[in-house]
């Protein structure tokens, strides 16, 4: 009876280590197929970004347009390699995760399977123990038959716990190493990624560091000074032909030089705010 009872606590330890690993592996794939969705989605919010980025950079002026545009163009190769490990994700740690779910319940099924058999060989220690403490005249060949039963039932037992301690001690070898390499290849697939971004990130930091604001001030000032210029330069000549008549105008005592004209429409543009790129982007949602 001591070694039907220790073979039934090797089954149930075996039970609980594969309970655990479907509990925990279950948990692990569950969490990092989100994790993937989510980077997948993250790289959709990238890219409507870009698209904006694009459509705004088209609106201003040239050397604005260039730096965004270039931005624009880093953000967009950055999504190109979230979309390498969205797929590397996929294939190298979510897929491996959903594949214990198999071999699982079929380590599962095994030990159902082998509990059938210890609990058969226990009923048949049980009937001859009964068998013994009565007294029937035919006792010697039912005992006879029923030994013979139950040395039946143990071998089939021992044999069945065996296989499944080989297949579990199998399973669990294995594991061991699926859990290191597929965190590992996690690992690698991130560092790989954030590396990659991290170099290109920088070249768009570089892009907006080098964008010449006063340039496009300039430039923006000169379109500027263009219109009002030529609408004051209209009213001037208008004015410089009433100046031949024989008479002298009321009005004349009160218009404006044109240099002072100018100065006037010039400091009128700088006092003009610049909207703040960072205000144009929209906000995103999770």
């Amino acid at each position: 009876m001591n070694v039907v009872l220790s073979r039934d606590s090797q089954v149930q330890a075996m039970e609980h280590t594969i309970a655990n690993t479907e509990k925990y592996f279950g948990q692990f794939c569950s969490l990092l197929a989100s994790y993937t969705r989510k980077t997948a989605r993250l790289r959709d919010k990238a890219d409507q970004l870009v698209k904006q980025l694009i459509d705004f950079a088209n609106t201003e002026n040239p050397e604005l347009r260039a730096t965004l545009r270039n931005f624009a163009e880093d953000l967009a190769k950055v999504q190109d390699y979230r979309q390498a490990e969205v797929e590397r994700l996929e294939a190298k740690v979510v897929s491996p995760l959903k594949l214990y779910g198999a071999q699982i319940k079929q380590t599962q099924a095994d030990i159902k399977k082998c509990k059938r058999v210890q609990n058969k060989e226990i009923k048949q220690l049980e009937k001859l123990e009964k068998l013994r403490q009565r007294s029937p005249s035919d006792r010697q060949m039912i005992i006879s038959f029923l030994e013979t039963s139950a040395q039946r039932a143990s071998v089939d037992t021992n044999r069945t716990t065996r296989h499944l301690a080989e297949t579990v001690a199998a399973f669990q070898e294995q594991k061991l190493k699926d859990l290191g390499r597929i965190f590992s290849d996690f690992v690698t697939i991130e560092m790989v990624f954030h590396a990659k971004a991290v170099e290109v990130y920088s070249s768009a930091f570089q892009t907006l560091e080098n964008y010449d604001l006063e340039r496009d001030l300039q430039d923006f000032r000169a379109k500027m000074h263009g219109v009002f210029g030529h609408g004051e330069a209209q009213r001037l000549t208008d004015t410089s032909s009433s100046l031949s008549v024989p008479w002298p105008l009321a009005s004349q005592s009160t218009m404006r030089s044109p240099r002072g004209g100018e100065e006037s429409e010039a400091d009128s543009v700088e006092e003009i705010p610049l909207e703040d790129l960072g205000g144009q982007r929209q906000g995103c949602r999770d």
